[in-house]
């Protein structure tokens, strides 16, 4: 085979996704054509409402919309490429290709982490700080806290796709998941993997675990203060404000944790749904989840709407 670099005699990958039977191929084309439409679409009118209404240019949304973006860089990494194999007969992608995808996966991936921990924080300082909320969440700290997110976590997947690329790739290289992760990557190589798997039970587990610790961390303490409330309604409205966040980060960390918080040699195909809710649903469910339960962005996709007729 065509060698790439130094370091590996591997010049491409066999992604054999979701399924090998020739017959589940079309439907699942078009069961992820159409949940990728959904979250294009969707996540697409949250930016959009949020730009264009005057009632939703607080901290929340801002973050919100960033999240929307991120969500659907996110999900532009994985799908098409998928969407790609599920009709092709040969599903390769180049050792390249897959370095590059795997990249972009961890860090768009942490970025949704540190947006869940920001919009936890904002929260927090809402519900328990709520007289010194203009001044804690101003417009230039909330761009700081985005552009943190959004930075960061690219050095975090930089350090993880090096390490990956100084492995050797000299026997098999078919990979039996649907797209480029660390794991499935690791068993592949014919040289040792004891550094990537310190820094990834190291480094790798403060970058997932530490965005975690905010959330839970946020609502304890939000937790605390509703407790004080006296009425009921008080207390319904402060929740109410969480709920929707909350349902958010339980599913993505639920599937997240699941998949990541394992031995690499314990890595079955079973963690492929877990991956495909952290990575594909989490995304498409997202709009839905924040525009139900919220009261304000339902009326502010109602005037977008209302505009588009008109």
């Amino acid at each position: 085979m065509e060698r790439v670099n130094q370091t590996s005699s591997v010049s491409e990958f066999i992604l054999l996704g979701l399924s090998s039977r020739p017959e589940d191929q079309k439907p699942l084309f078009i069961l992820f054509l159409i949940i990728y439409l959904v979250t294009i679409s969707g996540n697409l009118l949250i930016i959009l409402a949020i730009r264009s209404d005057a009632c939703l240019q607080t901290p929340m949304y801002f973050f919100l919309s960033f999240l929307s973006f991120t969500d659907i860089c996110f999900t532009t990494t994985i799908v098409p490429k998928m969407l790609v194999n599920f009709l092709s007969e040969r599903k390769a992608i180049s050792y390249a290709g897959c370095l590059t995808q795997m990249y972009f996966i961890y860090a768009l991936g942490n970025s949704d982490s540190c947006l869940l921990a920001v919009m936890a924080f904002d929260r927090y300082v809402a519900i328990c700080d709520p007289f010194h909320y203009v001044t804690t969440m101003s417009h230039r700290r909330c761009v700081l806290l985005v552009a943190f997110s959004c930075s960061f976590p690219h050095l975090h997947s930089l350090l993880h796709t090096l390490l990956l690329n100084l492995l050797t790739f000299c026997d098999s290289n078919v990979i039996h998941h649907f797209l480029c992760d660390l794991s499935p990557l690791m068993k592949l190589s014919c040289s040792p993997t004891f550094v990537n798997e310190i820094v990834i039970i190291t480094e790798g587990a403060v970058v997932l675990v530490t965005p975690f610790l905010c959330i839970a961390l946020s609502y304890i303490r939000i937790l605390i203060t509703v407790l004080k409330i006296p009425s009921a309604s008080g207390k319904h409205k402060a929740f109410s404000t969480c709920g929707s966040h909350l349902t958010v980060v339980a599913l993505f960390y639920g599937s997240i944790f699941y998949v990541y918080l394992q031995p690499v040699s314990t890595y079955t195909v079973q963690d492929h749904i877990a991956t495909v809710v952290y990575t594909v649903l989490s995304s498409m469910l997202n709009p839905f989840i924040y525009s139900l339960r919220n009261k304000d962005l339902k009326q502010g996709l109602g005037k977008l709407m209302s505009r588009w007729r008109s």
